[in-house]
């Protein structure tokens, strides 16, 4: 009888180990690591952000950055503060903008400075709007929201054939960028090679030719490309975006203008692909990391 009952409870040990240890490789092999994928949307947004404010910046002669602040002089309720100047150097072509430390018109606190030296243009552009605009993006002592961005390098090139016929074509603009946002948790290296569109060049509220601003308070615009760099956590990652990613600026939430469409795929180091959804058109500040097959929302705030 001896003999019977050891090995009968020996296997029911064996048993029970293997199915603990098959549990435990399974919680093991669950990727539900949001963090990175939330810290390269941050990414996505401060390096388009300085795009959007340089865009204004040297696109309207009365230094309004529409989406930022209110105009030099203005007094609108609806506009949280005049948060920035702008100084203009035209005979070096150079546009610097000078924060403050207050909250601008989106909710976040910039400070320091953002220099946009354009003069390796062509064709006399002098405006985001002109092609042959070719501009070179600098930063002293920048952040947002307490986190410093350093601009390593960033170009910025108005691709758009000279005479082009707006009513058929699209304004476009390549860039190419570095940029490290130093957070207090370490730092995030991000690097980037994206085309940008002003996908309703056509409506005439937007763009109305070569001697006037674009109304970017009403612009639509839509980003493609690839990204890579470190995570906060010293991961190396990869980002390419599969469905062009739309930022809508008639958009508001809380004054910001998040990305409403499109989506990425963001890899970190060996990790599974997280692919970031921006929705389909919804004007919030929710996106969706799935990860395996699992789906998670995440506030982009």
């Amino acid at each position: 009888m001896r003999s019977t009952k050891l090995p009968l409870a020996l296997a029911t040990v064996m048993f029970a180990s293997a199915i603990f240890v098959s549990s435990c490789r399974k919680k093991e092999a669950e990727d539900t690591d949001l963090t990175e994928a939330s810290d390269h949307t941050l990414a996505e947004h401060s390096s388009n952000d300085i795009i959007s404010i340089g865009s204004q910046a040297s696109d309207n002669n009365s230094g309004n950055l529409s989406s930022f602040k209110m105009g030099n002089g203005g007094t609108n309720p609806d506009i949280l503060s005049t948060c920035a100047t702008i100084k203009r150097d035209s005979i070096n072509k150079v546009d610097s903008v000078i924060f403050n430390n207050s909250s601008c018109m989106d909710g976040k606190v910039r400070n320091g400075v953002l220099i946009y030296n354009y003069s390796a243009s062509t064709n006399g552009a002098k405006h985001y709007r002109d092609p042959g605009f070719n501009c070179s993006v600098t930063s002293s002592n920048y952040s947002v929201d307490g986190n410093a961005i350093n601009v390593i390098s960033k170009t910025i090139v108005n691709t758009t054939a000279v005479g082009f016929n707006p009513s058929s074509t699209n304004l476009t603009w390549s860039i190419n960028s570095h940029i490290q946002i130093v957070k207090s948790t370490g730092t995030l290296d991000f690097s980037q090679s994206r085309t940008k569109t002003l996908l309703n060049t056509s409506d005439p509220n937007v763009y109305h030719g070569s001697a006037t601003a674009i109304s970017w308070n009403l612009a639509k615009v839509g980003i493609t490309g690839s990204a890579s760099g470190t995570t906060v956590k010293g991961t190396p990652f990869t980002a390419q975006v599969t469905s062009q990613l739309i930022r809508d600026f008639s958009c508001s939430v809380g004054g910001r203008h998040p990305f409403i469409q499109g989506t990425l795929e963001f890899t970190p180091g060996t990790k599974a692909p997280r692919t970031i959804d921006f929705g389909s058109g919804d004007c919030d500040l929710m996106a969706t990391v799935t990860i395996k097959g699992k789906s998670h929302q995440i506030n982009l705030k």
